[in-house]
C-alpha cells in the first residue's frame, strides 16, 4: 500500500483551515464566557407587578339555556424594574382576566415600553369579553360567589421581555404574571341575579391593591 502525501500547497491550506476553525471556536467560546460572567455579575431580578385597581363596569352572567358571561373591566397594573444595572424591554405583552382558571376576556395588548434602572410603568387596559361561553359548573360557582358577597378574579399578563445590560441585550424571555383581584359584592352583603357594577344592588368593589406572582 502506498502512502499518499499532500503537496506543499495542500498541506499549507489544510493547516490554515484548521487554525482558522480553532480560532473561530475559541472566539465563540470567549464571547459565551464573557456573556456568562456579565450575566452572573449583574444577576437581573424579574420585574415586580402590582394590581393597583380593578373597576367593574359590567359583570353579567346569563343561563338560558347555556351559560354566557359578559365582562367589562378596567385594570390598573404597575410594573417596576428592581434592577440598578439592568434595563428591561417589554416587547409583546397582553392582559386578560380569568375566573377560576377560565379566560373570560379577550387579550388586550399593552404598550411596548423600555424600563430603565428602577423605573416604574403603569398601564390601565380595558378587559372586555362579550357572551363568553361559561362552563355550567363555573356559572353555578359565580352565582354562589355573588350570593356570598365575594368574587375572586385573576388578572393575567402574558408576554415577552428582554434584558439590557450596557450594550448587551438578551434574547426573549417568557413573562407570566398572575394578579388576584378580590371583589366585594354589595359591600360584602351579596346579591343575586344579573350584575352590573357601578352602583345599586349587586355592585362590585375592588378590595385592595395586591402584589402579583411573576414568573420569567
Amino acid at each position: 500500500m502506498s502512502i499518499k502525501h499532500c503537496d506543499k500547497h495542500d498541506c499549507e491550506r489544510r493547516r490554515l483551515y484548521r487554525q482558522f476553525c480553532a480560532a473561530l471556536v475559541a472566539i465563540i467560546l470567549l464571547i459565551l464566557l464573557i456573556i456568562l460572567i456579565v450575566w452572573l455579575v449583574l444577576r437581573p431580578t424579574r420585574p415586580r407587578f402590582y394590581l393597583n385597581d380593578l373597576t367593574v363596569a359590567c359583570l353579567n352572567a346569563t343561563s338560558n339555556p347555556a351559560s354566557y358571561l359578559t365582562v367589562t373591566l378596567q385594570a390598573t397594573i404597575a410594573a417596576r424594574n428592581p434592577n440598578t444595572r439592568v434595563g428591561i424591554y417589554f416587547d409583546r405583552t397582553d392582559a386578560y382576566a380569568e375566573y377560576k382558571g377560565q379566560q373570560v376576556t379577550v387579550p388586550t395588548a399593552l404598550p411596548v415600553v423600555y424600563q430603565g434602572h428602577l423605573d416604574v410603568s403603569v398601564w390601565s387596559p380595558f378587559l372586555v369579553g362579550s357572551n363568553v361561553p361559561l362552563a355550567p359548573y363555573l356559572a353555578v360557582a359565580l352565582a354562589q360567589d355573588e350570593t356570598a358577597g365575594y368574587v375572586l378574579l385573576t388578572v393575567r399578563v402574558d408576554g415577552w421581555i428582554r434584558w439590557k445590560a450596557g450594550a448587551f441585550i438578551t434574547g426573549h424571555y417568557h413573562l407570566r404574571v398572575r394578579c388576584p383581584a378580590l371583589l366585594t359584592v354589595n359591600g360584602g352583603q351579596g346579591s343575586y341575579g344579573s350584575i352590573a357594577g357601578g352602583g345599586g344592588n349587586g355592585y362590585f368593589n375592588f378590595q385592595r391593591a395586591a402584589p402579583c406572582v411573576v414568573d420569567v
